[in-house]
């Protein structure tokens, strides 16, 4: 069950966190994986990783809020492979603030990557899989798409895009063989989280890990691998009945 043998994936933001862990689930389960990545070098590890690991992966340059960019990107895929039959929107960014805060300069680079960006690989996906009389498209949204969450405005703003998005394609698609779905992470533990309590708590990492940690009622955050399980299911046969869905993974956070 879950083989992705013969599938052809692209997978946006690879290069470290939930999109690398993604990436590598999928090239052991049988996938050819191109990794798009803005950040080259760590886009060209996650790809060694997988090589290392006998399965197949190519890295591609791409920032995803450029058109143009993604249309050079998608056509590489393309070129190389002849095919796509899944896509994974994870690129994103985070921002910290409330409305107040959030400048429009902020408001405009959020968009750029976490809306426009599943807007621009999403439009050059489903034109390539048109061709191949279907495929399956996952899109990394967040439990910020479905509930409130302080000094996240911007974030969430874009997050509820992106699972507004999703139901659209599944709704546009769903005749043509397409199926598209989103997943809901609460807090997951990435090098972001790292970087993040470094740069903003300097002395206090530990007690604030514990504290973001918490948050969840089973008392830890979920890791990369537990979110990229979750997403094979939904890019596999398996799921073939299943789109248009947003699929919570948030250690109870939504239901207690």
């Amino acid at each position: 069950m879950f083989r992705l043998d013969s599938k052809v994936a692209v997978v946006t933001g690879a290069g470290s966190g939930i999109g690398a862990a993604i990436a590598e689930t999928f090239a052991g389960q049988g996938a050819r994986v191109f990794v798009l990545e803005v950040d080259e070098a760590s886009g060209a590890g996650t790809v060694q990783r997988i090589l290392d690991a006998g399965g197949g992966a190519d890295a591609v340059a791409c920032d995803v809020s450029s058109s143009s960019s993604v249309t050079t990107a998608f056509e590489a895929v393309v070129s190389a492979a002849g095919r796509l039959d899944i896509l994974v929107n994870n690129a994103g960014i985070a921002h910290v603030g409330t409305v107040e805060t959030t400048t429009e300069a902020d408001l405009d680079r959020i968009y750029a990557v976490n809306v426009k960006g599943v807007h621009l690989c999403s439009q050059a996906g489903v034109r390539q899989m048109l061709k191949n009389g279907g495929g399956a498209i996952l899109n990394l949204a967040s439990i910020a798409s479905l509930i409130g969450l302080l000094d996240r405005f911007a974030y969430s703003m874009s997050k509820g895009a992106v699972l507004s998005m999703t139901r659209s394609i599944a709704v546009d698609y769903v005749k043509q063989g397409i199926r598209c779905n989103c997943v809901a992470p609460a807090r997951v533990h990435t090098p972001f989280v790292d970087g993040y309590l470094k740069n903003t708590y300097p002395g206090r990492e530990q007690e604030m890990f514990q504290q973001l940690s918490e948050y969840q009622p089973v008392g830890r955050m979920g890791r990369p691998d537990e979110v990229a399980a979750l997403a094979l299911y939904l890019c596999s046969d398996e799921a073939s009945f299943i789109t248009g869905q947003c699929y919570p993974i948030d250690g109870g956070v939504l239901v207690f």
